[in-house]
């Protein structure tokens, strides 16, 4: 008996249309998810589809309410009997974000499969029908089940966890630079390579159930002679934590560090990730991290530091304890 899947669509290139199929612009979000699913009929062959339209945006407008409707929806098809999987359509731009916020708050252990294009439905040669059908039967295979959250994308795998963008415009723009692909897939046949190594889903403490909004935290890119005062003005504007997309191994200018001091004496909880593409920010390395009151945020992007770092600060906002958090997810 085939599985039953369903998609839910937020908008994004993979629903643009534009004037003509070999033009650059487009509007995003502009077809609707029955359209998604009947532009690829051989959905069928793989399981039984139903769509529902959660939203209609371009990724870059994706937010704290849009992330808690989506991550809502999803945790009661998890608990639904008659559903096996979930696929959500989504924009690139904020594909990372979003889906690592996923990662850390579904509750359940069927496949969340997140897929994207790059061209928009109209487009010569469109990515998006291709890699719709790759995401469902990723979310129809049971062997996806309890690997967190999968993006698929241009016959790739990726886990939600440290999967990033690396080209503006090049259809293979998504690369997990850490640990490597959690698998492939090509017309529908998938070969996993990995499981996760960081905790996620079920296994996570994280829960939306009480959360009808998130905390601010900023993200403050560092660059050679920054202002330091970007530090002092998020804090003055309510932000209850920072991410430093810092030079090198997490590092800022002696004057940022001073900034930061005086954040994490106000109660301000202060991660450091890096602006480099790869790599891992340690702690106490070049900063003294002890002294200073800050956190490192490992192998997470700044973009992914900030999604944990919102969530961790619904529980506690001491920094040895923040850190702990960094280390677990």
């Amino acid at each position: 008996m085939k599985p039953n899947i369903v998609i839910l669509a937020t908008g994004g290139t993979i629903a643009g249309a534009g004037q003509s199929g070999t033009e650059a612009g487009y509007a995003s979000g502009q077809l609707g998810v029955e359209q998604l699913i009947e532009a690829v009929p051989q959905l069928q062959e793989l399981a039984l589809i139903r769509g529902e339209q959660l939203m209609s945006v371009g990724s870059q407008d994706m937010d704290d309410a849009a992330w808690l409707t989506l991550a809502r929806r999803i945790n009661a098809l998890q608990a639904a009997s008659d559903v096996a999987g979930i696929v959500v359509t989504h924009g690139t731009d904020t594909i990372e974000e979003t889906a690592y916020f996923l990662n850390l708050v579904v509750n359940g252990d069927k496949p969340v499969v997140m897929t994207a294009a790059m061209r928009p439905a109209t487009a010569l040669s469109a990515d998006g029908p291709l890699n719709i059908y790759n995401a469902v039967a990723v979310a129809a295979d049971a062997d996806s089940a309890s690997r967190g959250v999968l993006v698929v994308i241009n016959d790739n795998i990726h886990g939600a966890r440290g999967m990033t963008k690396s080209s503006t415009t090049d259809v293979q723009t998504f690369v997990s630079p850490g640990r490597g692909l959690m698998g492939e897939t090509h017309y529908g046949q998938n070969r996993y390579f990995r499981h996760p190594y960081k905790r996620h889903t079920r296994q996570s403490e994280f829960s939306i159930d009480e959360l009808d909004a998130l905390p601010r935290v900023d993200v403050i890119f560092v660059s050679a002679g920054v202002s330091a005062d970007l530090v002092d003005d998020a804090v003055a504007r309510g932000a209850r934590g920072l991410v430093l997309a810092g030079v090198g191994n997490g590092n800022m200018t002696a004057q940022m560090q001073a900034a930061v001091g005086r954040a994490t004496g106000a109660g301000v909880v202060v991660v450091r990730s890096t602006r480099v593409n790869s790599g891992v920010v340690g702690r106490n390395i070049e900063i003294d991290d002890d002294a200073l009151g800050s956190v490192a945020s490992g192998e997470l992007n700044p973009a992914q530091s900030r999604v944990l770092l919102k969530l961790v600060l619904c529980l506690t906002d001491e920094a040895h304890q923040v850190q702990a958090y960094f280390d677990q997810y």
